[in-house]
């Protein structure tokens, strides 16, 4: 079990996302507001300085200091005050594994600037001795708009001297690549600069790598470039080396031959980069933050933070794609612990540390990460899962079958996506894998000799379920459950395999596997270590960012965390995984929506009443097939056109458009997201290679559907149809609030996600949030059952929100150390209730959720029960009151759910003399 750090302080978080708008001033004025609503810390994007333009914040150009458009250490300090005289406090979001690759970035930028010799050379994950001999010992740079020659005729490449920093470079729009100072007398030579400046460079030329000379030799021309004589000079260079002519082009072929990088088509770049990007993302290069050097570097600032109380705890972004995971959080935790001293004595509590990490069904953190849990995509699923009616799989494959021969299961799509992303995103990670796999049997060997690596290795790599193994991580000691993965990767690889490639998938899955206690050669951890980089953006672009959007079945399941092959969890199930977590990891944080969902809770919750109801969703889904008549129009097909019908009724607001703008703001929602899943889905068009012809009849569709004149028919059903199931879908979205704030774990809480969310796909579930709105609601909070007849605002959910997260900081030892014990449920409708007991010193909490709720009845009008219910609870005998944290207590708690009450029960019972 991992009893946490600084976690058990943790009670609820609230993410913000800065930037955009927000800014931490703008957070310190939301804190009252956040106290009011129960919140414990504030979860904040990544602050650190980050690419100019940035929407986000992960392309990270320096760690050393706030990013100016988020505010200040000052700023931040007036934040960390608010949030401690409110008794709140302060996680952060830190990105350890990339870094910008551009101009801003000053440590890349002195790679480039001196290739190997500079001291930043390893901080990245650079791959210097490759056999190209166009790159080895460079850094290959795929950020041209067209083929190099092409550019270099074109003169798309200008040579300018920057009068700031002193510097030569080449400049391509908006990219700017910087000239090695050794070669800089060259180029003063020949426009005859002062003899101590080229006296200067020679001995820079002589040193070859940074130093004092350098910098000395680059200071001097720095203030001879402002001078009238240096400022003629400067053009005259420029002019020596303009493209557009020949001898130009001449002169400056000569000049980036002798730099530590080669300039390429963007295109070249999956086929040949030698550095480690983050996914496909060639604008964000890897480090190796498992260098000690590195670690002290990328976490310094954030380290003083923490030590001086003004950061409590941080979440670690896309904890997979490092080196080694469990070296990484074990240096971090001890860091964290050998500061917690030296905070300040008025400090909260702290060293909370969470990891954001995909695990696939089955699979848990390692034990070696001491960790206080992931960001909650696992819960995410686990609770979309359970509302969901797994019987209702066999209609809804039927109709999905029916939507083309592109409607296939999901394992043969995540497979095809896999095989298209080999050959054309990651083919230059996929080959020095192989490469390096070659290199490890030893020569002469037979048994590889005949056979090509890559088809044997894609097999085995289209059979690996999980983001990654670990036995590259020397930290790690226990590999039972790494050797249970790939042993049946390789069992399913084999089936698809000749004998001879059988025997080759076998040896290699041995080399992967291989212990660090059995002492491998480097070249093998080296393989292994390129497998594990591989097989994490691998599966995350194959199934996140390619299935999702090609398999339609039900959309709702389609989320980051998730398996849409699992359309339904049993109750038994669920209750199995908060039992593991409250074991294992029992503050870790509990998510239902994030900054990378793909739809938001309550649009998933909404979804999910379709799975209870598949019969008569066919038969709508089929009517509006023929009806609306995207076939022979160009676009969309069936796929795209049942996503749409899908994310429409996800989508589809709880009232009436109230004029023109609001109709036409909705239409360009669902516009943004079309274009973004038929891109991501690339099947009839792409982010690469754009088919503007299919993605204008998709959009002119949406149009059609969406105009009052033209598809008033559509318009009616489509509200008519919503309006049946929205009620259902609120309660669904109410029963995962209900299980987040209480089952084992710490709830998280999305931006804005108090009320009601029917946000998409970024950018539109990072849009500003109007947060007078929710003050106003929360400043004149009433009664839940009058909250519940005003449940389309959402009220509703913040009140239940606020009510149940105020008995939370009442009682925290319940939650932070109560048992979590299943409640057998008996009835006929015993399938439409979830029920489990918290119970620790005396008081006793019981929480009915309500599952399926659609059968139920549940009322337009308040969200209540509409016809009597059989459902009873084996529940301990308590003597005396309950009472409850929603309302009134049902008439009998052994039968919570009764006609004319929301079907939601939160009861709490104190022992006698408590």
């Amino acid at each position: 079990m991992n009893s946490g750090h600084g976690a058990p302080s943790v009670r609820a978080t609230y993410r913000l996302q800065f930037r955009g708008g927000m800014t931490l001033d703008g957070a310190t004025a939301l804190v009252p507001q956040l106290a009011r609503l129960g919140i414990s810390h504030l979860y904040a994007s990544p602050l650190s300085a980050a690419r100019p333009g940035s929407t986000h914040g992960y392309d990270t150009i320096c760690y050393d200091r706030i990013d100016p458009v988020v505010g200040d250490e000052a700023a931040l300090a007036r934040l960390a005050a608010r949030l401690h005289a409110h008794g709140m406090g302060l996680i952060v979001d830190i990105v350890p594994n990339h870094m910008a690759a551009d101009g801003h970035n000053p440590w890349w930028m002195d790679v480039l600037t001196w290739g190997r010799a500079s001291p930043h050379a390893n901080w990245f994950d650079i791959d210097w001795d490759v056999p190209d001999p166009d790159i080895h010992g460079r850094v290959m740079l795929p950020f041209l708009d067209r083929p190099f020659d092409d550019a270099l005729e074109a003169g798309m490449l200008a040579l300018r001297h920057d009068d700031d920093s002193g510097l030569f470079f080449i400049h391509h729009h908006d990219h700017r690549f910087p000239l090695c100072p050794t070669g800089y007398a060259s180029l003063l030579a020949r426009v005859d600069a002062p003899g101590e400046l080229l006296a200067a460079f020679t001995t820079v030329a002589m040193r070859a790598g940074p130093g004092p000379e350098a910098d000395a030799a680059v200071g001097r021309l720095r203030q001879w470039g402002t001078t009238d004589a240096g400022r003629v000079a400067m053009a005259r260079i420029a002019m020596m080396h303009d493209g557009t002519n020949l001898s130009g082009r001449a002169c400056l072929t000569g000049v980036l031959a002798g730099q530590a990088w080669q300039l390429a088509w963007w295109r070249d770049g999956a086929l040949r980069l030698n550095w480690r990007r983050f996914f496909d993302i060639t604008g964000l290069v890897s480090l190796c933050v498992e260098r000690e050097e590195v670690f002290d570097a990328v976490h310094g600032y954030v380290f003083s933070l923490y030590r001086r109380g003004l950061v409590d705890g941080l979440r670690v972004d896309h904890i997979d794609g490092l080196g080694a995971p469990a070296i990484y959080c074990q240096r971090l935790r001890a860091r964290l612990d050998a500061l917690t001293p030296d905070r300040p004595e008025d400090a909260l509590p702290g060293g909370a540390v969470y990891v954001e990490k995909i695990l696939i069904g089955g699979e848990s953190l390692p034990t070696a990460w001491p960790v206080d849990g992931t960001t909650g995509y696992d819960f995410m699923d686990q609770v979309s899962a359970v509302l969901h009616d797994a019987h209702g799989a066999g209609v809804l494959d039927r109709l999905w079958a029916g939507c083309g021969p592109d409607a296939r299961p999901l394992g043969q799509i995540v497979r095809a996506a896999r095989t298209y992303l080999l050959e054309h995103v990651f083919s230059a990670e996929f080959s020095h894998l192989a490469t390096l796999l070659r290199h490890c049997m030893p020569d002469g060997d037979g048994s590889w000799a005949a056979q090509d690596l890559r088809p044997v290795l894609e097999c085995l790599l289209l059979q690996f379920r999980p983001y990654r193994t670990y036995f590259g991580d020397e930290a790690v000691q226990e590999h039972g459950a790494d050797s249970m993965v790939l042993d049946m990767a390789k069992t399913a690889a084999c089936r698809t395999t000749t004998g001879d490639q059988a025997m080759v998938v076998g040896d290699i899955t041995r080399l992967l596997s291989a212990c660090p206690e059995q002492a491998p050669p480097p070249v093998v951890r080296r393989a292994q270590q390129a497998f594990e980089h591989l097989t994490a953006p691998l599966a995350a672009k194959s199934l996140e960012d390619t299935a999702f959007y090609r398999y339609g079945r039900l959309v709702s399941r389609n989320e980051v965390g998730s398996d849409p092959a699992v359309l339904g969890l049993p109750v038994a199930a669920f209750h199995a995984c908060c039992l593991s977590r409250q074991a294992r990891f029992p503050h870790a944080l509990l998510a239902g929506a994030t900054h990378d969902h793909k739809r938001g809770e309550d649009v998933r919750a909404r979804l999910a009443v379709l799975s209870a109801m598949p019969g008569e969703w066919e038969r709508q889904v089929h009517e509006w097939f023929a009806h609306n008549h995207a076939a022979g129009r160009g676009g969309p097909d069936r796929i795209d056109e049942i996503m749409l019908y899908q994310t429409l009724v996800g989508i589809w607001p709880l009232e009436p458009f109230a004029n023109d703008a609001e109709r036409l703001h909705f239409r360009r929602r669902i516009q943004q997201w079309q274009i973004k899943a038929l891109r991501e889905a690339k099947r009839h068009t792409g982010w690469i290679s754009p088919d503007m012809v299919y993605e204008d009849a998709c959009a002119g569709f949406v149009d059609r559907l969406l105009d009052p004149v033209v598809s008033a028919s559509f318009l009616w059903q489509m509200a008519e149809f919503v309006g049946r199931i929205a009620p259902a879908g609120a309660v669904n979205g109410l029963a995962q609030t209900l299980l987040r704030l209480t089952v084992p774990g710490v709830p998280d809480l999305y931006q804005g996600c108090e009320l009601w969310d029917f946000s998409l796909v970024d950018p539109d579930n990072r849009a500003p949030v109007n947060f007078d709105y929710r003050a106003g609601l929360l400043e004149h909070a009433t009664s839940f059952a009058a909250a519940a007849t005003d449940w389309r605002t959402g009220r509703v959910k913040q009140d239940m929100i606020r009510r149940i997260l105020a008995f939370r900081q009442n009682y925290p030892d319940l939650f932070t150390y109560g048992t979590y014990e299943p409640v057998e449920i008996t009835g006929r409708d015993r399938s439409h209730a979830i029920a489990f007991l918290r119970r620790q010193g005396g008081i006793c909490l019981l929480v009915v959720a309500p599952r399926l709720p659609q059968a139920l009845g549940v009322q337009a009008a308040d969200l209540s029960v509409g016809r009597d219910v059989d459902l009873g609870l084996e529940l301990p005998q308590l003597h005396g009151p309950w009472h409850s944290l929603l309302g009134d207590v049902p008439r009998q708690v052994r039968h919570p759910f009764m006609r004319g009450q929301v079907p939601l029960v939160c009861l709490v019972h104190h022992a006698v003399g408590e």
